[in-house]
């Protein structure tokens, strides 16, 4: 039997951005960037180390939103180890490359895990959104828009570390929040990460700090102090304490089971600390203040394009 000769994907398909540029080569009807600018807030979810429950914050957080009513798109930012649809139990077949590529809409990679909660699949799409010419970004914020018209709260569950793309995300978002633990490495890392990140924003950034993991109330505060300390005493920036998770056995069970813990019927001892982390960040939104109207500002998806993929501003 003869073997199958598979023809050669030609040189010019070698990557995402390449055939998001040919694809665009063919649409007259591309819209200006700003035009599709609509105000969704977004925020970054960020350590310094694996390990620290980054994620399950991120999901979890998500979960406490939705359920006060906003509607939540979880975007899985993590170009090592994308893990949220594991933490869901579920496993989507598509994710923002088969955008990038014209061979999906958004709506299609878009995976509904509840009445208000979507995750999205990021991939290696999300590496290549900052290497697109302006007309191809313009094209691929068109394809994207729908994320704008069905959400009220973007999160990004970024990946760990400084790499340039964790510090992309994070300059992209309206807000930053920094998940660390007790443990000494985790808050050596948590600082390099608040320091690369003041550094290249010359501290125009707004950034939080969660401690996770914690024995107990009064072991986050000693550890969030260290941290803001140093920040106020080398950097001379000024990190809010948004409050903590204490350790909870009930979670790593949750990952386990592959469900949320703020999904299972019984209450937790975490459970009411993300509750509590929700209705914070819930009360600074516009959803929350009532007399507040809604602010028009850069979305993530316009910040992360034109950062050029390499943490700075064009």
């Amino acid at each position: 039997m003869n073997p199958v000769i598979m023809p050669a994907m030609p040189a010019k398909y070698d990557d995402q951005a390449t055939v998001l540029r040919e694809l665009v080569l063919d649409k007259k009807d591309v819209t200006p960037l700003r035009d599709k600018i609509t105000g969704v807030r977004s925020i970054a979810i960020l350590s310094g180390k694996g390990g620290v429950g980054k994620s399950n914050v991120a999901v979890n957080l998500a979960l406490a939103l939705a359920d006060k009513g906003l509607d939540v798109a979880l975007l899985d930012a993590d170009l090592g180890l994308a893990n949220i649809d594991i933490l869901f139990g579920v496993t989507p077949k598509f994710n923002l490359g088969h955008v990038m590529r014209g061979e999906k809409e958004l709506s299609e990679v878009v995976f509904k895990v509840g009445e208000r909660v979507s995750i999205i699949p990021g991939g290696v799409g999300l590496r290549d959104l900052a290497e697109l010419d302006e007309e191809s970004q313009s094209w691929m914020i068109n394809r994207l828009s729908f994320l704008e018209e069905e959400t009220d709260l973007l999160i990004i569950d970024a990946s760990a570390g400084i790499h340039k793309n964790v510090l992309s995300f994070a300059m992209s978002a309206d807000t930053v929040l920094l998940v660390t633990t007790p443990e000494p490495t985790a808050i050596r890392d948590s600082y390099g990460v608040l320091k690369s990140l003041y550094q290249a924003t010359k501290g125009a950034i707004s950034i939080s700090l969660l401690v996770n993991m914690a024995s107990d109330e009064k072991e986050a505060f000693m550890v969030a102090e260290r941290i803001i300390s140093a920040s106020e005493q080398f950097l001379g920036f000024k990190v809010p304490y948004l409050g903590c998770v204490p350790w909870d056995s009930e979670i790593r069970e949750s990952v386990k089971k592959r469900k949320p813990l703020l999904l299972n019927e019984a209450e937790s001892v975490a459970f009411p600390y993300f509750r509590a982390l929700a209705q914070k960040i819930y009360e600074s939104s516009e959803e929350g203040q009532s007399s507040k109207k809604p602010v028009k500002r850069d979305t993530f998806l316009w910040r992360l394009l034109r950062q050029g993929g390499n943490g700075e501003k064009q």
